[in-house]
């Protein structure tokens, strides 16, 4: 009996498989694995769109559709109940029905305690007490992400009570995440005394990890009061990283004035760089300009062109290596026009080589092309070029770039 029973449910189990492939199209198993789909997918079907019209009614605010939708659902028992015990619990806290909400939450934690929907309802737990003024420890929870979520909450609520808790997690032995974050909710509040706590931290109140997320956040909250802090900080510290991060800082909040100010007059050269690269990555090239036709130094400038490439100024890098004098520069900004790409780019350079007199700007120009791609301007250029040494170098890079124009070109060479 047991063998048969054992036979019985591996033949099951292979049924689906050969009805699908076609091999068993009649016969008792056939009949009997149709039968017993059947019957549960229409069950199936039902309760996914129970669940679906729960979602389409939290979408469209419809919190009593989404209750009884979801509720359906969790009745059930199925693969998607935990879920639906979730969204219902968000629905009733919609409708005000909080103590409903609270106690869909306690089945959800009872009922299934694996779900990975556990996470999502401790938030929304902490968010209904929360809402409901119920004091919530934060000290209380013993997950991190918990933990933040309640002291955000508390921050919101009573500041000068979440306020020690903040500075006792930031000069505690907590994991850095959790100081991090504890940071955030700092910079993020309104509060003058956050504010006086940040800044201390950013000046150097603590250790040096903080202090350099300190003055991150300065920057990415980017108020007028924090980028003077930030300026502060600046000019009283003589340490090369902590003014290397509030460079950084003006660059996140868009202080390009400052950039400016620090890439003209910092006497530390490695700073000056750090600062002409930021005001690249902010946008700031009109400022860049500025200095470049105000800089004597021939690697600041270089700098700058690099700056001008990151911010992808094409104009002035044109006008550079069109007219610029020094042939150092001038090599520097068709090397970024190369890298830069485009009709454009490639139309400039081909008419900068046909006027070009010295020999390595030309074989730069080259390099540009190879860089982008250019073949068929190659191609031209390889059939205009009356030095040897010139024309082998561009038939050189056409020989490996396997593109038709340069193929074409290369039998018709052979051809020859």
């Amino acid at each position: 009996m047991f063998r048969l029973r054992f036979c019985m449910t591996i033949a099951m189990a292979l049924v689906p498989a050969a009805v699908a492939f076609g091999q068993v199209s009649d016969g008792p198993l056939a009949e009997a694995f149709f039968q017993q789909s059947a019957a549960r997918r229409p069950e199936d079907d039902r309760l996914n769109r129970s669940y679906q019209k729960g979602q389409a009614a939290i979408d469209a605010r419809r919190w009593d559709v989404a209750v009884a939708a979801f509720g359906d659902v969790a009745s059930a028992n199925g693969s998607r109940a935990d879920g639906a015990l979730y969204w219902k619990a968000y629905a009733l806290n919609k409708m005000g029905r909080r103590e409903e909400a609270l106690e869909t939450l306690a089945k959800l934690r009872s009922a299934y305690a694996s779900s990975s929907w556990l996470d999502d309802a401790k938030a929304l737990e902490l968010e209904i007490r929360s809402a409901a003024g119920q004091k919530v420890n934060p000290n209380s929870e013993p997950d991190e992400d918990l933990k933040l979520m309640a002291l955000n909450g508390l921050m919101n609520s009573d500041a000068e009570q979440a306020l020690p808790i903040l500075q006792k997690i930031l000069a505690s032995d907590q994991s850095p995440k959790l100081k991090d974050r504890a940071m955030f909710i700092l910079a993020q509040s309104d509060n003058a005394k956050s504010r006086q706590i940040l800044a201390q931290f950013a000046r150097g109140g603590s250790n040096p990890d903080l202090q350099m997320k300190a003055i991150n956040y300065l920057g990415v909250m980017g108020s007028k009061e924090n980028r003077q802090l930030l300026s502060e900080i600046y000019a009283s510290s003589n340490d090369v990283n902590v003014k290397r991060a509030v460079l950084r800082s003006f660059m996140i909040s868009g202080d390009r004035a400052r950039l400016l100010q620090a890439a003209k007059s910092e006497k530390n050269q490695d700073l000056r760089m750090d600062a002409i690269h930021q005001l690249g990555i902010s946008g700031g090239q009109e400022e860049l300009w500025q200095l470049y036709q105000a800089e004597p130094s021939i690697d600041v400038k270089e700098a700058i062109l690099h700056s001008m490439f990151v911010g992808g100024n094409t104009d002035r890098l044109l006008e550079v290596a069109r007219s610029e004098k020094n042939v150092r520069l001038r090599r520097a900004a068709i090397h970024s026009l190369g890298l830069m790409g485009g009709d454009r780019t490639g139309t400039a350079l081909v008419s900068m080589y046909s006027a070009e007199s010295d020999a390595s700007v030309r074989g730069d120009i080259v390099n540009a092309l190879f860089i982008q791609g250019n073949a068929k301007a190659m191609v031209d250029l390889a059939r205009r070029e009356t030095n040897p040494e010139l024309k082998k170098m561009i038939v050189g890079k056409l020989a490996v770039m396997g593109n038709k124009d340069a193929t074409e070109y290369l039998m018709e060479l052979l051809n020859k």
